[in-house]
């Protein structure tokens, strides 16, 4: 039963800017080896969100990496759907596909369902609330099994 992917109605981009922990994702092949990884968001002025990724490679206390990007919003999406360009010219697919009302965790996805982020805005997420949002995830038809909590060790 895979239904189309559906966007939260809108996300107030001055609330959502800042810093967010990922809590779990599916594995990427840019974040081999990553621990403590984080987004920030930063509203450009420009029309744009400024999206810088960090992470320490390969353990808690390992060297920091990190990315600069860009993402853009994608008209008459509610600033829910943003296209995200790490590397000129590709660009990848952001659609926040849940969002807690007081900002405190989102999920991010695309269209085809192949990149999965749980993010939340401190290190550690409260078990019931992970629960619920991977419930809400099983019935949008994601496979949970791909699913890896991201090690944050709380700070």
């Amino acid at each position: 039963m895979s239904q189309e992917l559906q966007t939260v109605p809108e996300v107030d981009l001055q609330r959502y800017a800042g810093k967010w922990y990922e809590i779990a994702a599916y594995p990427q092949r840019f974040q081999k080896g990553c621990h403590r990884t984080t987004a920030t968001y930063t509203l450009s002025g420009k029309g744009y969100v400024i999206v810088e990724n960090r992470c320490n490679k390969d353990s808690l206390t390992g060297k920091v990496s990190s990315i600069k990007g860009k993402a853009f919003v994608v008209k008459n999406s509610g600033n829910a759907k943003l296209r995200v360009q790490f590397f000129w010219p590709f660009r990848g697919d952001y659609w926040i596909i849940d969002l807690a009302p007081d900002y405190s965790y989102a999920v991010v996805s695309g269209p085809g369902k192949k990149n999965l982020w749980i993010l939340s805005r401190t290190p550690e997420m409260d078990d019931a609330v992970y629960r619920l949002i991977i419930s809400r995830l099983e019935e949008k038809g994601f496979d949970l099994e791909k699913l890896r909590r991201t090690p944050q060790d709380g700070g």
